[in-house]
């Protein structure tokens, strides 16, 4: 009998803690998802005008519409898309009329595509403000020489292109440019795996419920 109720507290105590776990993830899931919402309403919000000072925490995709010259020196970023394959952000300084210089990521043009001329006319900007951070340990240096870098640095392209680091993600373009298709920001690298975490852990009280079971049946058979 003692063996039994160890089996049975051993068990109980298991899925309960799977349990929670997956009820802790289902949590976190819908505050990952309300965060998300958020993003997404401020995304796609009217745009305003340039702030004097943006702060990278409180303006973090704030929408924005600037007016300008674009600089003919651009710097090309890789990325990879999904189903199309590898590109080439194309990020450029913007000069307003104001005399303030921002960084412009115009959008992706296709690797195998030559990058056509920046237009003398005025650009009308619709985007949004990010400090993206994709620079990790994994992340080759860029190659200045070659004019191909691997991450969106605000701080280095600014330097580089002798800008504010201040960043604006196209979503549109006025008037277009020819080849440069762009690449609006979006929720989509946001990772938010909660559900197949809570899966995962239900999926364990379910198992660990089912070897208890089993367990008790082999005692109760004399068989364990």
């Amino acid at each position: 009998m003692g063996r039994v109720i160890g089996v049975w507290l051993l068990g109980l105590g298991g899925v309960a803690i799977l349990l929670t776990l997956g009820i802790w993830q289902m949590q976190r899931l819908a505050w990952k998802e309300a965060i998300l919402a958020e993003i997404t309403a401020r995304i796609a919000a009217d745009p305003v005008a340039l702030p004097v000072t943006p702060d990278p925490e409180r303006d973090r995709y704030l929408p924005v519409a600037l007016e300008g010259r674009i600089d003919p020196t651009f710097v090309r970023v890789l990325v990879s898309q999904k189903g199309i394959g590898a590109g080439y952000r194309i990020i450029a300084a913007l000069e307003t009329g104001a005399g303030r210089r921002v960084l412009v990521d115009r959008g992706v043009i296709p690797v195998a595509a030559t990058m056509p001329a920046a237009t003398a006319d005025d650009l009308r900007v619709i985007g949004n403000l990010h400090w993206p951070d994709e620079r990790d340990g994994f992340t080759p240096e860029n190659d200045l020489a070659g004019n191909l870098w691997f991450a969106r640095d605000v701080a280095a392209l600014a330097a580089h292109l002798e800008a504010e680091p201040v960043l604006v993600i196209a979503r549109e373009l006025t008037p277009p440019e020819a080849a440069i298709t762009p690449l609006p920001v979006g929720v989509g690298n946001i990772p938010n795996d909660h559900l197949s975490y809570a899966i995962t852990w239900f999926s364990l009280a379910i198992v660990w419920l089912g070897m208890t079971v089993f367990l008790l049946w082999r005692i109760r058979r004399g068989l364990g």
